[in-house]
């Protein structure tokens, strides 16, 4: 059976989730189920369809759409050069991590939202006081976790490098750049996501244009409809740049071992005890003892 068959079949399965999903929506609202959850103060997934439809022949959807991405892509790429950055030579250095490691952990803790009034304050625009919020929620997931994967490379990388005269340029783009590159990766999929969380929020309270100013506009208008189509739009967004990061993540580390999980695929029951090992040579001929068989 062809790998092919299993993948139609889960993303068919998808599929049919997120339409389960939507027809379920459209029935309690259509109803107007208001027994403890109030479904009957929802649009139905009709008129979120409508406004939606309407909004993407409209000039200012698309505004807001290229502001958001002009926002969360230039404070996320500014966090990922200078969060790995930060966390090899935090990793590497003790001068640097007596010097800026307290500083790192009493600002790690606060949230970056609440650094908005920081922004409008150090920052002469709201553009950039954006820029620097969306910055700081992607810049400490990808600092803590290219420390620790920094940290956690095994010795002996290191010490071949420096037995074949390699020196420190040598050891960081053979040894420790490519060996922390799945901490990395894991830590800016947690900072696009917490990105796209801090940048919308801005948005909302300092915002002049971009999805979430346009989606808190909605709610202030009582239009729901729209409150939907903005929160959909950030969903689907959300998903292409995780998703992005994560294959770009998987092209850079290639050379990782993969599990060969295939869906569908029965796996075989072991027996009880220990697996019988499978000999390597062959056995003991007929006529020698086996003391003497070699």
């Amino acid at each position: 059976m062809s790998r092919t068959a299993p993948r139609a079949a889960r993303y068919a399965l998808r599929v049919a989730a997120l339409a389960a999903a939507l027809g379920v929506w459209q029935l309690l609202t259509s109803l107007d189920v208001g027994l403890w959850l109030r479904f009957s103060q929802f649009p139905t997934v009709a008129d979120v369809a409508h406004a939606f439809a309407d909004r993407l022949r409209g000039a200012d959807y698309w505004t807001d759409l290229t502001d958001s991405l002009i926002r969360i892509l230039s404070g996320f790429l500014l966090a990922a050069v200078m969060g790995v950055a930060g966390g090899v030579v935090v990793a590497r250095s003790r001068l640097a991590e007596d010097l800026l490691g307290p500083l790192l952990e009493v600002v790690r803790p606060i949230p970056a939202i609440a650094l908005v009034p920081v922004a409008i304050l150090l920052f002469p625009s709201n553009e950039q006081g954006i820029v620097f919020i969306t910055f700081t929620a992607a810049f400490f997931p990808v600092l803590v976790s290219t420390r620790h994967a920094v940290r956690a490379l095994t010795p002996v990388w290191e010490e071949a490098v420096l037995t074949m005269g390699g020196g420190r340029w040598r050891i960081l783009g053979s040894v420790v750049l490519p060996g922390a590159l799945p901490g990395v990766f894991g830590g800016l999929s947690v900072g696009i996501g917490v990105s796209w969380i801090c940048v919308i929020s801005a948005e909302m309270i300092s915002g002049q244009y971009g999805v979430g100013y346009r989606t808190w506009q909605d709610y202030t208008v009582v239009d729901y409809s729209g409150v939907f189509v903005g929160m959909i739009t950030i969903g689907v967004l959300g998903w292409l740049t995780s998703t992005a990061v994560e294959l770009l993540g998987r092209r850079l580390t290639r050379w990782l071992p993969r599990t060969s999980y295939i869906p569908g695929a029965r796996v075989p029951r072991r027996t009880r005890g220990a697996l019988t090992p499978t000999p390597v040579g062959p056995g003991p001929k007929e006529g020698v003892p086996h003391d003497q068989f070699v």
